[in-house]
């Protein structure tokens, strides 16, 4: 569990069937750096058990804040998101990302590599869709990658400290 002082946002990084195993690995780590939950939605394209997941964490994977849900359904009963708690980042979201809420408690949803986040999903939080902008040379940015810039964005600002400044 993260050791949060009173006042610091409350970020919770969703992967919804994630299906690469190393992706959910660095998002592991990401979300270890920045002090933030990860939540994983199954179903999940690998075993949690597996190298992979732990090399792409490296030692760090144990430390990682995780849950993981059986159903979206299972997640939204227990962690009750209000509407403006929510970004959904999709490659056709409707605003770029930098315009997503900034609220104490942010939620920022993610789908697979493959299909990105499910209709039943998008559904749910029609007004939260985001996107971070890319060219017609690229399909879509690493799912690693885009969690980065999207947390890292709705913590702009906040006053977080550097572990390592001296």
């Amino acid at each position: 569990m993260i050791d949060r002082q009173e006042g610091e946002p409350e970020r919770h990084v969703v992967l919804v069937a994630p299906e690469v195993h190393w992706n959910t690995g660095n998002v592991g780590r990401t979300c270890l750096g920045a002090g933030v939950r990860l939540h994983l939605i199954k179903p999940l394209g690998f075993s949690l058990d597996s190298a992979q997941v732990k090399r792409a964490g490296l030692d760090y994977w144990e430390h990682v804040d995780l849950s993981v849900w059986d159903s979206l359904d299972a997640f939204t009963e227990v962690m009750a998101p209000e509407d403006g708690e929510v970004a959904l980042f999709a490659k056709l979201g409707s605003r770029p990302f930098w315009e997503m809420p900034r609220p104490k408690r942010l939620f920022l949803f993610f789908g697979s590599e493959t299909k990105g986040l499910p209709d039943s999903v998008l559904d749910r939080y029609p007004d939260s869709r985001y996107h971070i902008p890319i060219n017609r040379q690229i399909r879509c940015l690493n799912l690693s990658t885009s969690v980065g810039i999207a947390l890292y964005e709705s913590l702009r600002g906040e006053g977080l400290s550097h572990g390592w400044a001296t």
